[in-house]
């Protein structure tokens, strides 16, 4: 655990370094123009058209001015096209997300996103709702609320774009399940979602974003469909950490509809710390996790399926609503599968560039330690060697304004290169929910305060 960065003794200066710095701003350069080409995926900065002025929303279901601060409680970042719904997309079906507050509040507001669409999308009607428990598409009664966008309950999404509805009235609480449905009665693909969600949401033929009972949704989806956040109005919470990571950050693995991932256990400390009066920042806490994701190179595609996280960086951590702190946890997949771009400089000069990017924003940074892979079907003694000098310059304080040392907390004491047996889900590279809720855990909560340094 460092105060700062140490970007003296012992951090490079060469003419290598400075080659790899290029790079990465090449990479970074040509990632932007590619997403400013294909998407205005920016929050309220970009709303998108109407598809006609009327319908306004029920009396009751628009929030009025409130005190508070808008924060986030959940948000899942868009990972990919769907596979098989490049032509009809969703049409015709009601799309009901389950989510899980990591704040309450007493309003909320949604993000949409069509990033992956070559089309059009056309949001007809949108609804949010409490859920009446776990693994249930049935809501709360009187819970249900329509949601509009500038006053229309309809709207049309851009390819390439995203939408941030109104703000509607509705209490929720910590640690609830919130149901979010969307209909559109017209083709258009493909779906923007995220594949690994470990979270039952659910689908049901027609428009029943109205309905409060489960009957028509009968089928179980394991993605998350277009919904990238969900905002609250809050007087529990100031700000928002922001969780952007891989696999490991997304909970793979970890099990489903149970809300054990590292980032959920983080929720769940600093509630109990901010309910208990103690000093800690009272911030909501969301996941941008991907899996598979790597620092320096995303997949194919136009915008690339699973994104870089250099890439990614903007929309998915300085566009999060009152964002104040990051955790990055990443690195390993760029040490397993990217052995063209993977050696310690490169990786080190990204994960830098991604401070560096923070700090302009009034961020704090705080990194994490590569954790072991020993056993895992990519290990090689010269990847090994790798995570162990990309952590040596972690620890030294080179790189983040703080550090959690996930590696130390999870490994064997026994045989450090592999995670701890109580600890491994049993590919000897993702975390158990035992393991997920160690690395919730050992972060020190106090980490999190402060924004990004004042430099010299």
């Amino acid at each position: 655990m460092t105060p700062g960065r140490d970007r003296g003794a012992g951090a490079p200066h060469t003419k290598h370094r400075a080659l790899l710095a290029a790079i990465v701003t090449l990479i970074v350069a040509i990632s932007a123009a590619i997403y400013a080409g294909v998407s205005s995926d920016d929050g309220a900065k970009n709303r998108a058209p109407l598809a006609d002025g009327g319908g306004r929303a029920s009396r009751g279901d628009a929030a009025p001015a409130s005190t508070g601060a808008w924060v986030g409680s959940w948000s899942a970042s868009p990972a990919a096209a769907e596979p098989g719904t490049e032509t009809t997309g969703m049409a015709g079906r009601s799309v009901r997300n389950v989510v899980h507050t990591s704040v309450g509040g007493t309003s909320v507001r949604i993000t949409l996103s069509n990033l992956y669409g070559q089309t059009p999308l056309a949001v007809t009607h949108a609804s949010v709702a409490r859920a009446a428990g776990p693994e249930t598409a049935a809501a709360v009664a009187g819970t249900m609320r329509r949601l509009t966008f500038r006053g229309s309950p309809r709207v049309i999404i851009p390819a390439g774009g995203q939408v941030m509805s109104d703000a509607a009235r509705l209490a929720v609480p910590f640690g609830s399940d919130v149901l979010v449905t969307t209909y559109s009665p017209t083709p258009s693909g493909p779906v923007t979602y995220h594949p690994y969600a470990q979270q039952t949401s659910y689908l049901a033929d027609g428009d029943r974003t109205a309905d409060a009972t489960a009957v028509a949704y009968t089928a179980e989806t394991p993605y998350w469909r277009y919904l990238t956040a969900l905002d609250v109005l809050s007087n529990e919470a100031k700000g928002t950490v922001v969780a952007f990571g891989d696999s490991i950050t997304d909970g793979f693995g970890s099990e489903p509809n149970a809300n054990h991932r590292w980032p959920d256990v983080l929720a769940r400390r600093l509630h109990e710390a901010a309910e208990a009066g103690r000093g800690t920042p009272r911030y909501g806490v969301v996941n941008q996790g991907i899996s598979g994701n790597r620092i320096l190179t995303g997949r194919t595609g136009r915008p690339a399926d699973n994104p870089s996280g250099l890439s990614r960086f903007e929309r998915d951590v300085l566009e999060r609503t009152n964002a104040k702190a990051v955790v990055i946890v990443l690195g390993v997949n760029d040490i397993l599968h990217s052995p063209e771009l993977a050696d310690r400089e490169a990786i080190l000069t990204g994960l830098r560039t991604l401070v560096d990017r923070a700090h302009a924003r009034g961020l704090k940074a705080v990194g994490a330690t590569i954790m072991p892979f020993g056993g895992y079907r990519g290990y090689t003694d010269a990847r090994e060697t790798m995570r162990q000098q990309v952590n040596e310059e972690i620890r030294a304080g080179r790189v983040f304004d703080a550090v959690v040392d996930f590696d130390k907390a999870l490994r064997d004491a026994y045989d450090p290169r592999r995670l701890r047996a109580d600890y491994d889900s049993g590919d000897h590279l993702h975390p158990s929910d035992k393991g997920y809720a160690r690395m919730g855990e050992v972060l020190d909560l106090d980490l999190l305060k402060g924004g990004a340094p004042v430099e010299a």
